[in-house]
C-alpha cells in the first residue's frame, strides 16, 4: 500500500516557514514569493485537514499540531539530506566522520591515525570533538566514541577499553607533599577536579577508604586534558585516567601521588551508525580501531610507542 504523503514542495514551504516563523523569510530562503509560500501552506492545511499556523496581525506562529508536525518534517528532511550526502558520486569520496571527546582524541586517537593512513591512504577521516550528543543518522556521523557505564539501547555499541583512576601530579609537587617520614600527605594537596567527569575525587576517596582529604576544594576544569596539564604544571593533584596517562608517567612528566588505583565505573565504547556495515571503508576503520583498542588495553605503553614511531616516520 503506497504511503500517503503531501506534495514535497508544500512540505518545503511549511518547514522553512515553521523554522523562520515567517512566510517572507521562508520565501527569501527558497527563492520564491511570499504569496507562493502562503498558497502552498494553505493547500497543505486543506490536504491534511489541520490548521498548522495561527495568522495574526502581530505575526505568524505554529499551532500545537503544527509544532508537532514540524519536528517530524524537519527530521525527515535531515534524513534525506544525510542519505543524499552518503550517495557515491563520480570522482568524489566521503570522509569517515568520527565524534570523539577532546582528551581521548588528542591523547589516543590522533597518535594512531598515521598508522591508519599508512594502510589506507585514500580514506579520509574527520574528527569532531564537540561535547554535543550525536544523533544517528541525522548528524551525519559514522562512529562516535563515548564514555559510559553501559551500552545505550538502539545503537551498536562495542567495548574499546576501561580506565583506572590514580592521583597524579608533577614530581616537584609530589616532593612538596612528602613529610619527614617519606609519606605523601595528600590532605595538604590542592585537588584538581574535572567538572564534567562522572567520577571524580569523591569516588576515589570512598573506594580507597582514604580519610582526612577534603574532596570539594581546589581547582576545576571542564576537560580531563586541562586537568592533566594543570597537574603537569605543578598546580595540584589530578585524578589520572590510566591507561591514558601511562605515557606521561613513563616519561616522568607525571608521578603517582598515591599507589592506590581503582577501576572506573565507565568504559570507552565505539558506537556505530546503522550503515557502518555497508561500506568497506567503514568496516576497515572499525576493525582497525578495535584492534588498536585491544592492543592499547593489553600493553598501553607498547601500543603508544608503536603509534608514536609510525607518526615520527611520516
Amino acid at each position: 500500500m503506497p504511503l500517503r504523503l503531501p506534495p514535497l514542495s508544500s512540505l518545503r514551504f511549511f518547514e522553512a516557514a515553521g523554522r523562520h516563523q515567517s512566510f517572507k523569510l521562508a520565501a527569501a530562503e527558497l527563492n520564491v514569493t511570499p504569496s507562493a509560500v502562503s498558497h502552498g501552506i494553505v493547500g497543505l492545511e486543506e490536504a491534511l485537514g489541520v490548521e498548522l499556523f495561527v495568522r495574526e496581525a502581530r505575526g505568524l506562529s505554529l499551532t500545537p499540531a503544527g509544532a508537532d508536525y514540524l519536528s517530524y518534517v524537519s527530521e525527515a528532511f535531515s534524513l534525506i539530506a544525510a542519505g543524499t550526502q552518503r550517495l557515491p558520486t563520480r570522482g568524489t569520496h566521503r570522509a569517515i566522520a568520527v565524534s570523539c571527546a577532546p582528551t581521548l582524541a588528542s591523547r589516543w586517537l590522533l597518535p594512531r591515525l598515521p598508522g591508519f593512513r599508512s594502510r589506507w591512504p585514500d580514506i579520509d577521516v574527520t574528527v569532531d570533538t564537540s561535547h554535543r550528543q550525536v544523533g544517528f543518522p541525522v548528524d551525519g556521523f559514522d562512529f562516535a566514541i563515548r564514555l559510559s557505564r553501559v551500552p545505550v539501547a538502539g545503537a551498536a555499541w562495542t567495548r574499546l577499553f576501561g580506565e583506572r583512576l590514580v592521583p597524579v601530579c608533577s614530581p616537584a609537587y609530589r616532593d612538596s607533599l612528602v613529610d619527614a617520614h617519606g609519606n605523601v600527605e595528600l590532605r595538604r594537596a590542592t585537588l584538581i577536579h574535572v567538572s564534567t567527569a562522572s567520577e571524580d575525587w569523591q569516588a576515589w576517596l570512598e573506594r580507597t577508604a582514604t580519610e582526612g582529604v577534603e574532596p570539594t576544594g581546589g581547582l576545576r576544569f571542564d576537560t580531563i586534558q586541562l586537568a592533566t596539564e594543570a597537574a603537569m604544571m605543578g598546580l595540584g593533584v589530578a585524578l589520572g585516567r590510566r591507561p591514558l596517562v601511562d605515557r606521561d608517567l613513563a616519561a616522568g612528566a607525571l608521578v603517582e601521588a598515591s599507589p592506590l588505583t581503582v577501576a572506573a565505573g565507565t568504559v570507552y565504547w565505539l558506537v556505530s551508525a546503522e550503515h557502518a556495515d555497508r561500506r568497506p571503508d567503514l568496516l576497515d576503520f572499525r576493525q582497525w580501531l578495535l584492534a588498536e583498542a585491544e592492543g592499547f588495553e593489553n600493553d598501553p605503553l607498547g601500543s603508544d610507542t608503536a603509534a608514536a614511531s609510525r607518526a615520527a616516520i611520516r
